[in-house]
C-alpha cells in the first residue's frame, strides 16, 4: 500500500509510539485519525499535525463504534493504546489484584481486538488496489509476550494474546485482502518506560545487545511504514528490540 494513500486510525495517538507513528504517517502524506483516553495530550498532538481525534477507551465497544462510524475509506489501523503495571502473583503485600489483571487485559488485548473488528468491518468494503489489498492492521505487542519478567504476568498475558491472535485473524481476513501484523517492541523511550527509576532503566538497557539505548517512536514508525508498504508481510509478529532478552527480574 502506498503510504500517501493511507487513511489510518491510530490508537494511543496522544503519546509514545502512537504519537510518533501518527506524526510520521502524517508527514509522509497519510491521513490520520487519533484515538486516546488522555484528552489533553490528544488535543496537543492533533493540533500539531492537524488531525481529527476522538477521546475514549478503546475497550468500550459502543464508544469506539461511535468514534469511527463516520470515517470513510479506513484502510489502516495501528493499535498502540495500552497500559503496563507491575504486580507479583503473591508477595508480602498480598495476592495480585484480580481487578488489576482484568483491567490490563481489557485495555491491551480486548481494546486491540475491538478496534480490529470495527476497522476490518469497514475495510472489507474498500475497493481493492492493484494487489487486491483493501487494508492493513498493525498491532503492538511487546517482547514481554515472549520473555516477560517477574511481576509482568498481566502485561505479558495481554501482549501474548495480541501475538497469538495475529495469525488466525490474518488467515481469516486474507479473503478480503486485509493484512494483519504485529510489532513487538523491546525497550522504547515512551512514558511507560521513562517513568521508571533511572537505575531500573539502566539495568534494562544493559541487557540490550545493540544499540545500547532505548528505542525511539521514530524507529517504531519506520517499521510501521515497512509493514504498510510491503504487501508480502502478513501474519507476522516482528520483534523490534536490539536483540534484548529480558532477564527474569
Amino acid at each position: 500500500m502506498n503510504i500517501n494513500k493511507v487513511n489510518a486510525v491510530v490508537t494511543g495517538g496522544g503519546s509514545g509510539l502512537g504519537e510518533g507513528t501518527a506524526k510520521y504517517l502524517k508527514d509522509k502524506g497519510a491521513n490520520v485519525f487519533l484515538i486516546d483516553l488522555n484528552e489533553d495530550n490528544l488535543k496537543k498532538v492533533s493540533s500539531e499535525i492537524d488531525a481529527e481525534y476522538f477521546v475514549g477507551d478503546v475497550s468500550d465497544p459502543n464508544l469506539m463504534s461511535e468514534a469511527i462510524a463516520n470515517l470513510d475509506n479506513i484502510n489502516c489501523l495501528v493499535n498502540c493504546a495500552g497500559i503496563a503495571v507491575g504486580s507479583k502473583v503473591v508477595s508480602s503485600r498480598g495476592m495480585h489484584d484480580l481487578g488489576l489483571f482484568e483491567k490490563v487485559l481489557k485495555i491491551n488485548l480486548l481494546g486491540s481486538f475491538n478496534l480490529i473488528r470495527l476497522c476490518a468491518d469497514k475495510m472489507q468494503h474498500n475497493d481493492p488496489d492493484e494487489n487486491g489489498e483493501r487494508g492493513i492492521i498493525i498491532n503492538t505487542a511487546s517482547v514481554a509476550a515472549f520473555d516477560g519478567q517477574i511481576g509482568q504476568a498481566a502485561y505479558s498475558a495481554s501482549k501474548g494474546g495480541i501475538a497469538g491472535m495475529t495469525l488466525p485473524i490474518a488467515r481469516e481476513l486474507a479473503i478480503h485482502g486485509i493484512r494483519v501484523n504485529t510489532i513487538a517492541p523491546g525497550l522504547f523511550g515512551t512514558p511507560m518506560l521513562t517513568g521508571m527509576p533511572d537505575e531500573v532503566q539502566k539495568s534494562l538497557i544493559a541487557t540490550t545487545l545493540f544499540p545500547k539505548r532505548l528505542g525511539t517512536s521514530y524507529e517504531y514508525a519506520l517499521l510501521v511504514e515497512s509493514v504498510v508498504t510491503n504487501v508480502m508481510l502478513n501474519g507476522e509478529t516482528i520483534r523490534l528490540d536490539g536483540s534484548v532478552r529480558l532477564a527474569p527480574k
